[in-house]
C-alpha cells in the first residue's frame, strides 16, 4: 500500500498548505520594515519542503501560485517583488543547480550572479514600474543601492548557508514528523 504522502490528492493537499503559508506571509510583509527582505525570504525556504518531497516541477507551480496571489494580495509590492525576482524561486534553483555542477567556484559565481541580476532588477522595477522616486536612495550624498548591493551579497551567502542548515533540519525533523519518514 501507498503511503498517503505519494497520493495525489494529498501532494495537492499539502502543495496548497505551503502555497497558502506562503501568501499569507508574503500578506503581513507591510507590517515591520524588516518585513520587506526577511519575510519573502522565510516564505521561499518553505518551497523546499516540496522541492524535496516531489521536485521542482511541483516547488515551481508553489512559487507560481505564490507570485500571482502575493501580488494581489500584498500591499508591500517591495517584498512581492523580491519574493518574484529571486526568495520565491531560489530554493528551487539552487537545488538544480548543486545536483548538475560540481565545481563550487562555478557554482558560486552563477549563484552570486542570479542574486546580483535579480537585486538590480529589483531595484529598476520598484523605481519605474512602481515609482519610486529616485531621490529617495541618497542619503548623505552616498548612493544607497551601492552600498545595499554590497551588504545584500554578504546576506546572500548566508542565506544559501541557512537554506543548507534549513534541509538538514527538514530531512531530519520534520520530514519524519510531517510524513513519517526519512
Amino acid at each position: 500500500m501507498k503511503n498517503s504522502a505519494d497520493r495525489p490528492a494529498f501532494r495537492i493537499a499539502f502543495c496548497a498548505a505551503i502555497a497558502s503559508l506562503e501568501t499569507v506571509l508574503m500578506m503581513v510583509t507591510g507590517l515591520t520594515r524588516v518585513g520587506t527582505y526577511a519575510i519573502p525570504c522565510f516564505a521561499g525556504m518553505l518551497t523546499i519542503a516540496i522541492v524535496i518531497e516531489y521536485r521542482c516541477k511541483w516547488a515551481f507551480a508553489v512559487y507560481a501560485v505564490t507570485a500571482i496571489l502575493g501580488f494581489f494580495l500584498s500591499g508591500d509590492k517591495e517584498a512581492v517583488v523580491m519574493f518574484i525576482a529571486f526568495f520565491g524561486y531560489y530554493p528551487i534553483l539552487k537545488n538544480i543547480l548543486e545536483s548538475r555542477i560540481r565545481n563550487k567556484i562555478l557554482l558560486y559565481l552563477i549563484k552570486f550572479a542570479v542574486f546580483n541580476a535579480a537585486a538590480v532588477g529589483s531595484f529598476f522595477v520598484m523605481m519605474f514600474v512602481f515609482s519610486m522616486p529616485a531621490d529617495e536612495f541618497t542619503l548623505f550624498g552616498v548612493y544607497i543601492p551601492y552600498v545595499f548591493l554590497i551588504i545584500g551579497n554578504v546576506f546572500f551567502l548566508l542565506y544559501d548557508l541557512a537554506i543548507n542548515v534549513y534541509v538538514k533540519f527538514y530531512v531530519q525533523r520534520l520530514r519524519n514528523a510531517l510524513f513519517g519518514r526519512k
